[in-house]
């Protein structure tokens, strides 16, 4: 018996030491799990204290772990199986250093987005950081050359953004030797010389605009975009116009040659034309049974005319739809869906034609009205290009912006819907006839519009900062008026999938006098746009009297006004129709100032959005009086120093 009670003894006493042992196992487990916790807190609590101006991200706190499995609990940290796995700190006005060396001790960071902030300086050393996927360092203040060995070492590098900065200096060459990087984006800089070889067969998406390039560009970058290489003057090869070879002269032979060629095909554009016109006055009826027609919202998509008259004959032919098959594809679940063929049968009519496109009001079976626009020229954009830009588009809600429905796409157009707004354009409202029932637009209604262009302009900064021009065809055709008479931006964001020629031609950005005399644009051409926008408003004036492609400066609507001011004929500036001003005058003459401060020819000393918003926001809102403004202070002194 006694042997066997110490026996029992022996066996129980490994057991117990085995349970104590494997206790002390998991705590000490447990404990370093949760000093990994508090280290990857410690490491980004010292990446903080880097950076000024931190209000955005004040829910850092150190007794709440950063990571919770997938969810991130601090503002801009992203987390994956309790790790952090990146940093979105875009839009939140920070500043100071970015403390590379902070985030090595990162073991899982594969993303960092620094983007829309005011960092400056040189950029910082992220190839220390060799597992990143993701560099996004746009809209900041970064300045100077970078590093041709910035990029060395970063093999699983596959998207970098430094748009918008000011980077000068050659494109560094370990950047072109990345073999993974699919999205690559600089423009909006100041780089110069050529640009590098990149051979990658991963590269989707490449933009070097605006910048100070030169020479051909790479025979492996030639089926890119053409907009991505526009901005840079002396930049040649395809997707552009072929490099001039110097020193040729064409030989008489060639210059007759090219003589006579050019006269038969003036010859046979005029006998084709011959030919159309009398086949087309032949066949009469064939020209009214269109889109014309109230009855019926027919598209026969590469036969339909386009519209001249933004009326409506009052004829009830019918038109037999063609068209492939296709969805309508809506990019918002707030609306009532329907589909294609309920878009082809409903009632339309036509609300105008201009060189993008033509507009039609369709009311749908179930009595939901929209408005179709109908696009020619985006031809050159590919289906997944499309469709990411719609959604992107679709994603965007505000008071002030037209919101977009739904979207068809075809290879030869596309269909863009929207809602219906009922007061129309601003430009129909400002510059139409007047009458007792349709007045014209008061001075508290003006201003009221004003502030909700600003508004919604300014939300289009920051929502698509990604965007050098976020509207790119700001004026009063495109800014409608709801039932209250509140301004809704319509067709904005547009530049990226319209074609380029057509872009330079026709967007109201690119008459600005950046664009004429430098061949770039920038994040403040559509304040320039704005301004004009502002004194059209405030004179009544249509600016396209005074506005040309190539931007004369002694002729658009922003010299004459200062003209008028400088001849001290400044009640001769405002539109006389113009009622409820008398209690209003220094309002309306400081708005006039914020207008022309807006149109400055240089850049640097152009307002940005944001101080524009912040001083028209300052503007009260009164009741007009009715009186109209007719002594407005004609003391040119007041503007001096503008």
């Amino acid at each position: 018996m006694l042997m066997g009670a110490r026996l029992a003894r022996l066996m129980r006493a490994p057991t117990r030491s085995t349970f104590l042992f494997f206790i002390f196992i998991v705590m000490q487990s447990c404990m370093v799990m949760t000093s990994f916790g508090v280290s990857d807190m410690e490491i980004l609590l010292t990446f903080k204290e880097s950076l000024a101006n931190t209000k955005a991200i004040n829910n850092w706190d150190p007794n709440v772990n950063p990571c919770n499995e997938n969810r991130g609990n601090w503002i801009g940290v992203k987390c994956h199986k309790g790790y952090v796995r990146g940093l979105q700190l875009e839009n939140m006005g920070l500043m100071g250093n970015i403390d590379i060396d902070a985030l090595v001790s990162l073991q899982s960071l594969r993303t960092v987005s620094f983007m829309n902030n005011t960092f400056a300086g040189s950029m910082p050393s992220f190839n220390k950081l060799t597992a990143l996927r993701s560099v996004f360092l746009s809209f900041n203040h970064f300045t100077g050359e970078i590093p041709d060995d910035a990029f060395v070492g970063m093999k699983f590098l596959k998207k970098v953004l430094l748009a918008n900065n000011e980077f000068t200096g050659k494109i560094p060459s370990s950047l072109a030797a990345l073999p993974k990087i699919l999205v690559l984006s600089l423009d909006g800089n100041k780089f110069e010389g050529q640009i590098p070889d990149f051979l990658q067969k991963s590269l989707r998406k490449f933009n070097v605009s605006n910048n100070n390039l030169e020479g051909q560009i790479p025979a492996s970058l030639s089926n890119m975009d053409p907009n991505s290489f526009s901005g840079n003057a002396n930049l040649c090869g395809s997707p552009l116009e072929s490099c001039k070879k110097g020193g040729k002269k064409l030989s008489v032979f060639k210059i007759t040659a090219i003589v006579v060629m050019v006269v038969l095909v003036a010859a046979v554009i005029i006998a084709v034309f011959f030919i159309f016109y009398f086949k087309k006055k032949s066949k009469p009826l064939e020209r009214t049974s269109t889109l014309h027609d109230k009855n019926r919202f027919d598209i026969s998509y590469s036969e339909v005319p386009e519209p001249v008259e933004p009326t409506v004959p009052e004829n009830t032919g019918q038109h037999k739809v063609k068209s492939e098959h296709g969805k309508l594809t809506f990019v918002r679940d707030d609306r009532e869906k329907f589909d294609l063929e309920d878009l082809l049968r409903a009632s339309a009519e036509i609300l105008g034609s201009a060189t993008f496109g033509s507009s039609y009001k369709a009311m749908i079976m179930n009595d939901q009205v929209v408005v179709v626009k109908r696009y020619k020229h985006m031809n050159i954009v590919g289906r997944e290009e499309f469709d990411e830009h719609m959604t992107r588009l679709g994603s965007l809600s505000h008071p002030n912006l037209l919101p977009l429905v739904a979207y068809y796409y075809r290879k030869e157009e596309k269909l863009l819907i929207s809602d219906f707004v009922v007061n129309g354009s601003l430009a129909s409202v400002l510059h139409g006839n007047h009458y007792e029932d349709k007045p014209a637009l008061n001075w508290p209604t003006r201003l009221r519009i004003i502030k909700g262009v600003a508004r919604g302009l300014a939300y289009l900064y920051d929502a698509i900062p990604s965007l050098i021009i976020s509207h790119g065809h700001l004026k009063s055709s495109n800014v409608l008026l709801d039932e209250s008479m509140d301004a809704i931006l319509a067709d904005y964001a547009l530049s990226p999938v319209i074609n380029i020629d057509l872009v330079q031609q026709i967007m109201m950005a690119y008459k600005s006098p950046e664009f004429a005399q430098h061949g770039r644009i920038t994040k403040k051409t559509d304040v320039w746009s704005f301004g004009i926008l502002i004194l059209e408003i405030l004179t009544g004036k249509f600016p396209e009297n005074y506005l040309t492609h190539a931007h004369d400066r002694n002729a658009d609507l922003a010299s004459w006004v200062n003209t008028m001011i400088k001849e001290k004929l400044v009640s001769d500036v405002f539109d006389l129709e113009m009622g409820g001003a008398t209690n209003s005058k220094s309002e309306i003459l400081k708005l006039l100032k914020i207008g022309l401060s807006c149109c400055e020819e240089d850049v640097e000393r152009r307002l940005d959005i944001k101080e524009v918003v912040r001083m028209i926001e300052e503007f009260k809102e009164g009741d007009g009086d009715g009186e109209y403004i007719s002594s407005v202070t004609n003391d040119g002194d007041n503007f001096r120093g503008m």
